[in-house]
């Protein structure tokens, strides 16, 4: 069987569960070595276990916790040494942070959500840039949500960490328009993950997606062969979208 990905090193952060989980099993299948990120050492086994079920090559176990930012540049290091490049970045960790009115929001839970959400995906452009334009197809995925675009009410911080998100994808994707490297950004829709279990006790897990809906669709725009870039891709659409100016 032809594996498209063979060869390519890919980076997944929030890989331990999920659809970092799933994104790392689905890369693994076709072809791709993953170096799969997350904080829990457990789950990362689980992950390699899944991967070499799967028929994937043994992955890249990393414990990191994004919030350390020495920690991104050490891994940067590390892969320059060993691969000389990076093929794929998937920037999927996140967290759902307090739930609650604008006006009560802590501003330490606030400034945790925004260093695991936005700037450790900051650190990861800083630390990975210079691998991602060595290589020759390169692809960078932005997981993002329709918190995003939504403007619910007690979501707000995680909705405002997802729109900045969007905008460094974007912006990134400008920067870097010129070259082979591609960026996109997805937003999944509601999937069957911990968080959305967090967010939403009461809802039957079954009435939505299961998580390796949304890395089918991640996987597909992490390949060479696709050559779009700057723009969002909309699982329940089920298309791309162009990002345009309010009227």
């Amino acid at each position: 069987m032809t594996k498209p990905l063979a060869d390519k090193i890919a980076l997944v952060t929030g890989a331990s569960r999920g659809i970092g989980f799933s994104t790392a099993v689905a890369l693994a299948k076709a072809g791709a070595h993953v170096v799969a990120v997350a904080r829990t050492v457990g789950g990362l086994e689980e992950l390699d276990d899944a991967i070499q079920a799967a028929g994937g090559e043994a992955a890249t176990l990393v414990p990191l916790d994004l919030a350390d930012t020495d920690g991104i540049a050490r891994l940067a290091l590390v892969l320059n040494d060993r691969y000389g490049r990076l093929d794929i970045l998937v920037a999927n960790a996140g967290r759902l942070g307090p739930v609650t009115p604008m006006s009560h929001v802590d501003p330490k839970e606030w400034d945790e959500l925004m260093q695991v959400n936005v700037t450790a995906n900051l650190h990861l452009l800083r630390c990975f840039d210079a691998l991602l334009r060595k290589a020759p197809a390169a692809r960078v995925v932005f997981v993002s949500s329709g918190a995003a675009h939504s403007g619910k009410a007690y979501r707000g911080p995680y909705a405002i960490s997802k729109a900045a998100l969007e905008m460094m994808g974007r912006t990134y994707a400008a920067e870097t328009a010129t070259t082979p490297v591609k960026v996109n950004v997805v937003n999944p829709g509601p999937t069957r993950t911990r968080m959305r279990a967090q967010l939403m006790p009461g809802e039957d897990p079954q009435t939505v997606q299961p998580p390796e809906e949304a890395a089918a669709a991640i996987l597909s725009l992490c390949l060479p062969s696709f050559q779009e870039t700057g723009r969002l891709f909309d699982l329940r659409a089920g298309r791309l979208l162009h990002y345009n100016p309010p009227d």
